[in-house]
C-alpha cells in the first residue's frame, strides 16, 4: 500500500513523499491516520536531526516519519493481535515507549511508523506494551490531544512532597495548596488549567503567569474567574512583563508563604530562576519545558533545598495510565482538549510548520493528514470565509463553540475538503 509522509533526512530537512509501505507481518498493524497535532518536541527533533537521542544516525539513508500525537482508524490486523484489535475500529497511540530500555518512539525513531502521514505501519513492541489503545470517543483529535494531555496528567503525578519525620514522599500536587503555571499561557499552559481545575486533586490557588497579552486574554477568555471559582479554585493571570521584581510580586499574593507546586512551561533560565524564588517550603519546582540545549542550566538555591525542603522533578512525556485518564476525562467532558488548538492545517502543511513552529504565534498546530490545507488560524477561518464558503462554515461552527474547535467542525472538515 503507498502512503504519503513527512520524513526528517537531517537537521531541517523535511519532505512529504509518497511511497510503498511493506506488507505487514503477523505481528503489526496497518492504520490509516486522521489527526496528527504537532508538537514542539517534534520540531526539536526536526532541528537537531541525528544529533537527537531519539533519532537514528542513518536518517540520511532510512529518514523516519515525523508525528506522535496521532489517531486514526485501524485498517489491517496482524494474526498475532486479531483477537485484540478489529478492522474499522478507532485508535489512540501512547508514544512514550521505553521498550526493553529502547529510547525509540514513533515520530523519532521509525520508518514506517509515524503520525505525519496518510498510513503507517504499528511495530509489535506497541501492542506488547499496550500503547496501541482502542478508542471510541466521538472526535480523532481529542484522541490525538490526549498524549499531550497526558504528559500534562504525567506531570502532576510526578510531583511530590515530603512527609515530616518520615523518609516517604507523598506523590503528586497538595490538594487545596498554591501552584503557579510560569510561561503558562501556552498551549500546554491551556491544557494544565484545564487539569489543575477539573482533575480529582485541585489546588486552592492557581496562579498562571506570561508576557504575551494576547495569550493571556485568550486564557481568561477561555477559563473564566467565575467557573475556576465553582471549582474551588482562586484563578490569578499576572503579565510578568512589565513587573519590577516579578518573585516578589507572586510570593506576595500567597501573603508571603510561597507556592506548594510550581510548573515552569518555558526553558528560559530567569523563568526557571523565579520558580525556584517563589517556593514555599516542601515546594515542588516541575521543569516541564523540555530545552534543545543540552548544557542548558539555571541557579537553584540549595540553602532552601536544606532548610526548607524545596525541590525539583522533571517529566518527559506521560505513561499509558495518563494517556487512558486523558481519554476518559476528554469523553466524560471534564476537560477539553480543544483549548490548545489554535491552527488548524493537512498534511501538506505539516513540514513548513514544523521548521518554523516557535515563529508561528498561538497553540496547537492541529493536522488532518488525509486531506490538502494550508494551516489556517482559527480566528482567521472568517475572513478566508469570505473568499471561500467551506471557510465560511467553519467559521460558524467554531463561532457558536467560544472560538474552539469541536466535533463538529471535524467532521465539517473531513466530509468536505479535499
Amino acid at each position: 500500500m503507498k502512503t504519503k509522509a513527512v520524513r526528517l533526512y537531517d537537521k531541517n530537512l523535511l519532505k512529504m513523499e509518497e511511497f510503498e509501505l511493506p506488507e505487514i507481518k503477523e505481528d503489526e498493524i496497518l492504520v490509516k491516520v486522521i489527526s496528527d497535532s504537532i508538537c514542539m518536541s517534534t520540531y526539536k527533533a526536526a532541528s537537531l536531526g541525528k544529533e537527537h537521542k531519539r533519532v537514528p544516525n542513518d536518517i540520511d539513508v532510512n529518514p523516519i516519519i515525523v508525528g506522535h500525537e496521532f489517531a486514526g482508524e485501524i485498517v489491517q490486523v496482524g494474526s498475532k493481535w486479531s483477537s485484540e484489535f478489529k478492522e474499522g475500529k478507532k485508535f489512540a497511540i501512547q508514544p512514550a515507549l521505553n521498550y526493553k530500555g529502547s529510547m525509540a518512539s514513533p515520530g523519532y525513531s521509525y520508518k514506517y511508523f509515524g503520525g505525519a502521514a496518510t498510513y503507517t505501519i504499528i511495530p509489535q513492541e506497541v501492542m506488547e506494551l499496550g500503547c496501541l489503545l482502542n478508542y471510541t470517543g466521538e472526535s480523532f483529535y481529542e484522541a490525538s490531544l490526549a498524549e499531550p494531555m497526558s504528559c500534562i496528567i504525567g506531570a502532576f503525578h510526578a510531583s511530590y512532597h515530603t512527609i515530616v519525620g518520615k523518609y516517604e514522599h507523598k506523590m503528586g500536587i497538595v490538594e487545596g495548596g498554591k501552584m503557579a503555571l510560569l510561561a503558562g499561557a501556552g498551549p500546554m499552559g491551556l491544557g494544565a488549567i484545564d487539569y489543575a481545575l477539573h482533575c480529582d486533586r485541585r489546588p486552592g490557588m492557581l496562579v498562571v503567569t506570561d508576557v504575551d497579552d494576547k495569550k493571556l486574554e485568550r486564557a481568561e477568555a477561555i477559563f473564566t474567574k467565575e467557573e475556576a471559582k465553582k471549582c474551588g479554585v482562586e484563578l490569578i493571570f499576572v503579565n510578568t512583563k512589565n513587573l519590577e521584581n516579578v518573585s516578589e510580586y507572586l510570593r506576595a499574593l500567597t501573603n508571603g508563604t510561597g507556592f506548594d507546586d510550581v510548573f515552569v512551561y518555558a526553558p528560559v533560565k530567569p523563568v526557571v530562576e523565579q520558580g525556584d524564588r517563589i517556593l514555599g517550603r516542601d515546594g515542588c519546582l516541575n521543569f516541564f519545558a523540555g530545552p534543545v540545549d543540552n548544557k542548558f542550566s539555571a541557579e537553584f538555591n540549595f540553602y532552601d533545598v536544606h532548610y526548607a525542603s524545596t525541590h525539583i522533578v522533571g517529566t518527559s512525556g506521560g505513561n499509558t495510565d495518563d494517556m487512558i485518564e486523558s481519554l476518559q476525562m476528554s469523553a466524560k467532558k471534564i476537560i477539553n482538549p480543544a483549548v490548545m488548538v489554535t491552527h488548524i492545517g493537512g498534511l501538506d502543511s505539516v513540514a513548513d510548520a514544523t521548521l518554523n513552529l516557535p515563529k508561528i504565534p498561538g497553540g496547537k498546530k492541529l493536522t488532518y493528514t488525509n486531506i490538502e490545507m494550508e494551516l489556517t488560524a482559527i480566528e482567521d477561518f472568517e475572513e478566508k470565509g469570505k473568499t471561500n464558503s467551506l471557510f465560511a462554515k467553519l467559521a460558524e461552527i467554531v463561532n457558536s463553540n467560544n472560538g474552539l474547535w469541536c466535533t463538529e467542525a471535524e467532521k465539517f472538515l473531513l466530509e468536505n475538503f479535499k
